[in-house]
């Protein structure tokens, strides 16, 4: 079960759940329905090896906050990440032990591949 965290209205995230669907099974959760849990947080930031990693700076609460001009570390990213779901860089796929965190397009292309290898093996297995 592949685990996906992401903004239903975002029509970002949806166009890329979209793209991938056909290549698993996915667990999806709405960042803004179910508000990631401290303990959730800290699991996604240990895949990705730090919250910066998973930490969204094109947000407009980023912009807003004016974090842009501050030297923020490792907790002050968890902070920000346990008190607004904007702050996630989404979509976000729990593959394993694999995290692909965010929408460019090197991320999104080893998300399709990861996803495309791990359904030939149950096919090769299943067969």
């Amino acid at each position: 079960m592949v685990k996906v965290y992401l903004l239903s209205t975002c029509s970002t995230c949806k166009r890329i759940y979209k793209e991938v669907s056909s290549l698993g099974d996915f667990e999806v959760i709405d960042v803004k329905a179910n508000p990631l849990s401290i303990n959730t947080i800290d699991e996604l930031a240990r895949l990705a090896g730090g919250y910066e990693v998973i930490f969204n700076k094109q947000s407009r609460k980023y912009r807003e906050h004016g974090l842009a001009h501050k030297e923020l570390g490792e907790q002050d990213y968890r902070q920000y990440l346990s008190q607004e779901y904007t702050f996630l860089k989404r979509p976000v796929f729990v593959v394993g032990r694999k995290l692909f965190a965010g929408n460019n397009k090197k991320n999104l292309a080893e998300l399709i591949m990861h996803l495309k290898s791990l359904k030939a093996q149950k096919t090769s297995i299943t067969t």
